[in-house]
């Protein structure tokens, strides 16, 4: 024999705020369906017909209306639950600096860095849990990896200063150039197109197999002024390929000043420059060394390789430099100057990722 439900009288002005939790929109559906249910147990309900009417167990109907006639209103809000802050509650300022003194130490033997495991074990009363929590706080990214190259030429500050001098206020009627070579651009054949996955889905890419057909160089001279690129192909790079290139360069501009900015090559810069002495109109100007990044041309070729490289299929260099061409006429058509902003470098970039308080 089941046990007889508990009744439920509701006063009017619990009824009246039961009743508008039911009507609006923005009520939770928690308490909407509790509210329902004490409605329902007021009118007579079994709580197994409450819970059929609103699909539910018949020990949540049974919950809710004991709740309602023990404890009134109150008893239909939640009841605070054991855990979160009892545990969080334990770890303290002491225990977050445990945990910064340790990334300050070298990673168990055979591993190669920290995690938020590793972290814990170590330190033994100190969840992994809290210990990612912790370190997301702080902005610190175990698996983050940066990379930087730092000049230690001493004149750096007199040659960057000449580089972008040259950018930013060139000589008046002279030409700037920044020209680089990219050697060794492969020509790999993979097998491409779409594979359809089991569940519907088409990738679209190519097999990690490939058939290596050569390599070509590039040359390629930038205009600093106006964006275009004047590019040549060739098999290799020596002095003797370089000069070659920049004597189809300066061919187009006879009568003018040119400055050449190059990197540290030594197929740029022999001991005695004897094609320099023969051409007194154009003037090589180097970067620091480790800068190459300072050579404009080099954004150029990030943007070749992005473009019209990565990931293609070529089954020869022919392939590769008619593909190259093709990027080079379509480019210098609307072909724009960089906009070469100098950026302060502030030492905080290469600081370690930990900061203690």
């Amino acid at each position: 024999m089941f046990p007889s439900a508990r009744e439920v009288r509701l006063r009017p002005a619990d009824r009246a705020l039961l009743e508008t939790r039911v009507r609006a929109p923005t009520t939770e559906q928690r308490h909407v369906l509790r509210a329902r249910i004490v409605l329902l147990a007021a009118e007579g309900w079994a709580s197994r017909a409450i819970a059929r009417a609103l699909g539910i167990m018949p020990r949540t109907a049974s919950l809710w209306r004991i709740r309602y006639a023990e404890h009134g209103l109150d008893g239909l809000a939640d009841k605070p639950r054991p855990g979160g802050r009892a545990s969080s509650a334990k770890y303290d300022a002491g225990s977050d600096r445990r945990i910064l003194a340790l990334l300050d130490q070298p990673p168990p033997a055979g591993q190669a860095r920290w995690t938020g495991k590793l972290l814990a074990a170590a330190l033994g009363d100190i969840s992994d849990q809290y210990v990612w929590r912790f370190l997301r706080a702080q902005k610190i990214d175990l698996d983050g990896r940066r990379s930087w190259c730092v000049s230690h030429d001493p004149e750096f500050v007199a040659k960057s200063a000449e580089i972008i001098g040259l950018y930013l206020d060139p000589p008046e009627g002279a030409l700037v150039l920044s020209v680089d070579e990219k050697p060794h651009i492969q020509a790999l054949e993979r097998a491409q197109g779409d594979l359809k996955l089991a569940n519907g889905r088409t990738l679209t890419g190519h097999s990690h197999r490939d058939r290596r057909h050569g390599t070509t160089t590039l040359f390629a001279a930038l205009n600093v002024a106006t964006g275009e690129v004047k590019a040549a192909h060739d098999k290799r790079r020596r002095r003797v390929e370089f000069l070659d290139f920049m004597n189809r360069v300066i061919a187009d501009h006879p009568d003018r000043q040119i400055h050449v900015v190059l990197d540290n090559l030594n197929t740029h810069k022999p001991k005695r420059d004897l094609w320099l002495a023969r051409h007194p109109n154009v003037h090589f100007h180097f970067t620091p060394t480790h800068a190459s990044w300072m050579n404009q041309v080099e954004i150029w070729f990030s943007i070749l390789s992005r473009s019209a490289l990565q990931g293609a299929s070529f089954t020869s260099p022919k392939q590769i430099r008619t593909r190259i061409d093709a990027f080079l006429a379509s480019y210098n058509a609307p072909a724009r100057p960089f906009s070469w902003k100098a950026a302060v470098v502030h030492q905080k970039h290469l600081r370690t990722r930990v900061s203690h308080p």
